[in-house]
Formats: structure tokens, sequence, C-alpha cells
């Protein structure tokens, strides 16, 4: 397999695509709107994308119902924005996989908005999960789990609110991932899952046209380091797990060595230096606000987004024969 560096050259602080593939940087030029009396839903506020994206929306103006998956159990994120002592800052327990706590969620949002015909202004799909392994070293079980949460939780929280978006004319914000654009080995549940978020999302962009409701993609590249995602503590213990698992005839067949070299591979996207959310919350806040959001918006290293291009534009005898040969 040939091996390209994880390395960027360098990279762009606030890089977007839009629909025609236009690139812009540093900023957006189109206007945005006043965000006074709107309301958002955001899920995964517990840590990561979604703690920041909180607070930065909540900084913005708008009225934030965080959703936390462990607002029950008194989790750091919920301590954390509880304790900004604001009233427009709610958090809402909400597990994306239970239908009842999104059902829950829905008529707590509701009966909260300061106008239930003007709605809801916007949802924020950013709860997920992620794993890693090769399809050999991957239990049904591994695939199923971050469906549930990646993929199912999505559609969950957008069919549950997405009566009270289209009375406001609102905005749906699904964060996916360049993997949800592109393969890449050892993660094809996490793939999977993307994939078909960003078919959800095409189909409902085009259902929800004549409503006059946005939908938005932000496809984040690399940020496994700045969000803690993975830790060595937390790679070693799923690598170990997986291995332990593996069928007789897998092992046999991959060998210790191997499999150990491709969870170092894992271990180096996480020890990239990349600790700036901005260009992800930029771009979510953009595709909540300007007048005219984009289809699709990509804050990622330029390496990753010439990858990207590469690999969605060219036949598949290119991008392979430069990505895999």
């Amino acid at each position: 397999m040939h091996c390209v560096s994880l390395q960027p050259c360098f990279r762009v602080q606030a890089a977007v695509c839009n629909a025609t593939g236009n690139r812009g940087a540093r900023g957006f030029a189109t206007k945005v709107e006043a965000n006074k009396d709107k309301s958002i839903l955001i899920t995964g506020c517990d840590s990561g994308f979604g703690f920041a994206i909180a607070k930065h929306m909540h900084e913005q103006g708008f009225r934030v119902f965080a959703g936390c998956l462990l607002k029950d159990k008194g989790g750091e994120g919920t301590k954390n924005l509880e304790g900004m002592g604001s009233d427009r800052m709610t958090v809402v327990q909400l597990d994306v996989c239970k239908d009842e706590e999104v059902a829950q969620a829905v008529e707590f949002v509701g009966e909260h908005l300061k106008d239930r015909e003007k709605g809801l202004w916007g949802i924020i799909n950013n709860a997920g999960i992620s794993t890693f392994g090769e399809v050999e070293f991957t239990t049904l079980k591994t695939y199923k789990d971050v469906a549930e949460v990646n993929l199912w939780g999505t559609i969950r929280v957008t069919k549950g609110f997405l009566p009270y978006v289209r009375r406001a004319k609102g905005r749906v914000v699904n964060i996916t991932s360049m993997l949800g654009r592109m393969a890449n080995p050892a993660r094809s549940p996490y793939c999977v899952t993307k994939f078909g978020v960003e078919g959800f999302s095409d189909c409902l962009r085009y259902e929800m046209h004549r409503w006059g409701v946005k939908v938005s993609l932000v496809e984040p590249g690399n940020f496994i380091s700045a969000t803690s995602l993975y830790s060595p503590e937390s790679i070693k213990k799923i690598a170990d797990k997986m291995w332990d698992e593996l069928p007789d005839i897998v092992r046999q067949d991959y060998g210790k060595e191997y499999f150990d070299a491709q969870v170092a591979k894992m271990r180096s996207y996480c020890n990239t230096d990349v600790s700036d959310l901005s260009p992800v919350i930029n771009s979510i806040s953009h595709a909540l606000t300007a007048e005219t959001p984009f289809t699709r918006y990509h804050p990622m290293d330029y390496y990753w987004w010439i990858r990207m291009q590469i690999m969605t534009h060219l036949p598949a005898a290119i991008s392979d024969r430069i990505y895999i040969h």
C-alpha cells in the first residue's frame, strides 16, 4: 500500500466549499441575519464540537437548547453550560439512540419556545461516535452501535424536531465528515454511517426546499486530537479487545505484526497537532445565519481537501492508483 503522510503542509483557518465547488477562506462574504429571539437545538454537547458550538452560538445571541447525554448524571459539559447562568442556555437530557428521550426533548423544547407558531430556527446534529478497524477486524455489533448514534440518531432527532423547523423556515445542519465523502482503510463503520447521513441530508434538502428550510452539511477533516475523541489509552483498549475477539483464521492470516501496524496508523491520526476548532464552528455559524448558506462546508487542511476532490471527481481507477497501489 502506498502510504501518504497525514501531516498537511499548511492549514486554512475557515475554508468552505459551496454547492458549485467554489472555495473561500478566512471568513465569509455573505451577510448574516440577526440572531435575536432565535432558538436552536444542538446534540452531543457534553464535550468536543457540541460543547464548543453551544457556547459559540450562545455568544452569537441564539437561545440554545444543548442536548447532553450525561445531563442526568451530572456530566462536566452539563455543569459548565448550566454554570453560565444564562436564560438563553438550557441543557436538555438527550440520548439520540432512545426514542423516548428524543420525544421528551421535542416536547420540552416545544413548551419552552417563545412562540411555538414561529418554531425552532435550527437543529445541529452533532452527536456522534467513532471507532476503527478493518472489516475483518470489526464485529457486526460495532457496525450497529456506531450506526445507532451517527445515522439513526441523526434521523431520529431530525424527524422529531422538523415540524418546528418548518414553521420557522429554519435550518438543519448535519455534521458529517470528510469520511462521508471518501473511503479510508480501517474506518468502514464510521464511513458507512457518515455516507448514510450525507444521503439522508441530500434527500431532505430536496424535500424541504418548498418549505423554505435550508439543509447544510459540515464535513470536517481530521480534528480528532482537538475533540479528544480518542486517547492513547482508549485506542489500546479498543485494539486489545478487537484482537482478543478475532476468529482464529483471521488472526492467523493477518498476523499480529500487521494488526499492530494498523493500530499505529490510527494512533498517528490522533497525534496530529490540531487544537483549533474555529474552522468547524465558523462553518456551522454561517450555515445557521447566512441568507444563502452553502450546501456543503469543508473545514479541513488543504491536503485532505485536495484528496477529497480527487476521490470524488476523478474516475476511481485514478484515485485508487494514487492512494492504494
